[in-house]
């Protein structure tokens, strides 16, 4: 079994993440990946703090296991979510979209493990100095809000950066993702898209479909005029959007256009008016199975990868 430090200050068997997707990640999912030897993590996302609430109380049900919540820090119910998570003790707080300094005291006084998602070195220095217990480098592969490196370069840089552990985030669904992650100098890794293709995920059939279905090319990147690109399956939705980016069209209109979009993937299965956020791995997704089936595989594959890997030297 992978031995890593990262199990051992969580308590968890496995040492996977399963990606705060907003409005795909909830109780349910969390739980399972958490029962399977992950950690689940509960998406925040732009809920209020009685949906989140409704969430951790979903997952505690289901599962004695620790898990964590994802809040994204533009959020407009930031405030009332990190105070809700205090409240509740969640073994971890993971965060994505900002800086979560003016949270770290509270989360700490409440015992809880800080692990922030960060894309550059400057900020993964700042959360170590803040008293973060890990970071998550996330490359651009990933699905949903991205940064500008991939996770190849991101994540040995961010290991020779700081000394607290790293976890690796971005395309990866798979054992040679996670062997490649480790050799890079992560001790984790954070999973998003295969976790949409696990059975407890409640996205509606046509984005688990859509998954199955992708291919290598199958997404692009929308929303850098607005400086927060995100990676999404093609659809028509992704093309039309991307065209307007390119018009004259003001900011608020562009903002108003994507709005509800996520919703309309994940709840109706909308591939004209869906915004199916994935990463450049979805190929890579071949099947439908447990959580617990997926977090094991992902282990079981990269061990003989890693125990092989001085073959390679003579």
């Amino acid at each position: 079994m992978i031995n890593s430090s990262l199990c051992e200050m969580l308590g968890i068997k496995y040492p996977v993440f399963q990606g705060g997707m907003a409005w795909i990640a909830d109780g349910k999912l969390a739980a399972a990946v958490s029962n399977g030897g992950g950690l689940g993590i509960i998406a925040a996302g732009n809920a209020d703090a009685e949906y989140v609430a409704r969430q951790i109380k979903i997952a505690k049900e289901l599962t004695d296991k620790p898990f964590g919540v994802n809040i994204m820090l533009l959020s407009p119910y930031a405030d009332e979510v990190a105070k809700l998570v205090a409240e509740e003790k969640v073994a971890v707080v993971t965060t994505g979209a900002g800086n979560p300094s003016k949270y770290m005291e509270m989360w700490k006084e409440a015992g809880i493990k800080v692990i922030p998602v960060v894309a550059s070195c400057a900020l993964a220095k700042l959360m170590q100095r803040l008293g973060a217990s890990a970071v998550i480098a996330e490359g651009g592969e990933s699905g949903g809000h991205i940064g500008e490196l991939a996770t190849i370069v991101l994540v040995p840089q961010i290991a020779d950066t700081v000394t607290i552990p790293v976890i690796a985030a971005g395309g990866i669904a798979d054992g040679r993702g996670v062997a490649a992650a480790f050799m890079l100098g992560a001790c984790g890794v954070q999973v998003g898209t295969r976790f949409l293709a696990a059975e407890e995920c409640s996205i509606h059939p046509t984005y688990k479909e859509k998954i199955i279905k992708a291919k290598d090319l199958c997404t692009m990147v929308t929303g850098r005029r607005l400086g927060h690109p995100v990676r999404a399956l093609r659809t028509n939705f992704q093309r039309e959007y991307l065209k307007a980016e390119y018009t004259d069209i003001s900011d608020e209109e562009l903002e108003a256009m994507g709005a509800g979009s996520l919703r309309k993937a994940v709840v109706d299965g909308n591939s004209d008016e869906g915004c199916f956020l994935a990463g450049q791995s979805a190929a890579m997704v071949t099947k439908i199975q447990p959580a617990v089936d997926i977090v094991r595989e992902l282990c079981e594959e990269a061990e003989p990868l890693l125990k092989g890997a001085a073959k390679w030297v003579r």
